[in-house]
């Protein structure tokens, strides 16, 4: 996997760390990471150094939803250009009124798709001054893991890690901080409502035909996944995990991160079946659902429960850390390493 400082993923702009950086990495700095995805644009601002806790200082969040700005030629075009760098510059501001150091800014789904990809990143290069890097699903995956297994510890053994996306689920299993696979498989939830899902609310039979190709999509690397033998952890993250689990009677986010939350099989099933008969606007009125999100939970839903029954999980761990986390470890161990 590229390292995030170097190849795939490096800072993004500005107070470029030079000689200095195994120092630096040793003592708190500020990092931002900036992550364009299928739903939004999410500058996450923390003070961190190597082996502590990174500690937040602000979010700023951009509901662009850019996969539904892609034209039928699969290209996001001028608007959706335009729409992007005005979000990019809106967070490289923020990230300069927080005094950011060193600042990483990827592209998932959305990005990673789009035909016009190479001119889009460009524009946000010349336009908003962010050097944006498209992330491969796969390390998506690896990235998530990391943070994952640095939540847990190593006492949580062998560990099976699920994030559904706006585009893409992701898939990692392993017992090391590096996952023996890494996988990412067209189910994002956003993806799915667009594609299968158009109804409000939508048809029985759809509904039934999504759920077996999540299945057969699962199927598909089961085998892989399950080489290395049975996890001793089913994890999940990302925010359509944990509004499915607040659905399941998991505790509010507001709690905090440290208030242990499961997601069972049972529950989704019985989800799925109170979703598929409620409209978007239905859905935006349970606990913990968004109204940027409800369109597309049943989705998420359909895609939850099919891949834990697949994968034999009854239950799974609801893990507050994910991609953007995992991210900014992976660039602390980069600067200790330099």
């Amino acid at each position: 996997m590229p390292e995030v400082g170097s190849g795939t993923l490096r800072g993004a702009y500005r107070r470029p760390v030079g000689c200095e950086t195994a120092s630096v990495a040793s003592t708190p700095m500020r990092l931002g990471v900036l992550d364009v995805g299928s739903n939004t644009v999410h500058l996450l601002v923390v003070d961190a150094h190597q082996g502590g806790h990174p500690d937040p200082v602000r979010s700023h969040k951009n509901e662009l939803r850019l996969a539904e700005l892609l034209q039928p030629d699969g290209s996001l075009g001028p608007h959706g250009t335009d729409v992007l760098v005005q979000a990019a510059t809106e967070a490289r501001t923020a990230a300069d009124d927080e005094g950011v150091d060193d600042l990483v800014a990827f592209a998932t789904s959305a990005v990673r798709d789009a035909t016009d990809s190479a001119a889009v990143l460009e524009a946000v290069r010349r336009q908003a001054g962010i050097d944006l890097r498209v992330l491969p699903g796969e390390d998506e995956a690896r990235l998530t893991f990391l943070a994952v297994r640095r939540w847990f510890g190593w006492s949580a053994g062998r560990l099976l890690c699920l994030d559904i996306g706006g585009g893409s689920l992701e898939l990692a299993a392993g017992r090391d901080e590096d996952p023996d696979v890494a996988l990412s498989v067209p189910l994002g939830a956003g993806r799915l409502t667009r594609e299968r899902l158009t109804g409000d609310p939508p048809r029985k039979k759809d509904v039934e035909a999504l759920r077996e190709y999540s299945r057969v999509q699962v199927r598909g690397v089961r085998d892989q996944l399950l080489d290395g033998g049975r996890p001793d952890r089913g994890v999940v993250t990302s925010k359509t995990f944990r509004s499915l689990a607040r659905l399941d009677g998991a505790a509010p986010y507001a709690q905090g991160p440290t208030v242990p939350r499961r997601l069972r099989r049972s529950g989704l099933a019985k989800t799925v079946e109170r979703l598929q008969g409620m409209t978007a606007a239905q859905r935006a009125h349970l606990p913990g659902v968004s109204p940027s999100r409800a369109g597309q939970l049943l989705a998420g839903a359909v895609v939850a429960h099919a891949a834990l029954d697949v994968l034999g999980l009854e239950e799974v761990s609801v893990c507050p850390w994910a991609l953007r986390e995992g991210v900014i470890l992976r660039r602390l161990d980069w600067l200790s390493d330099a």
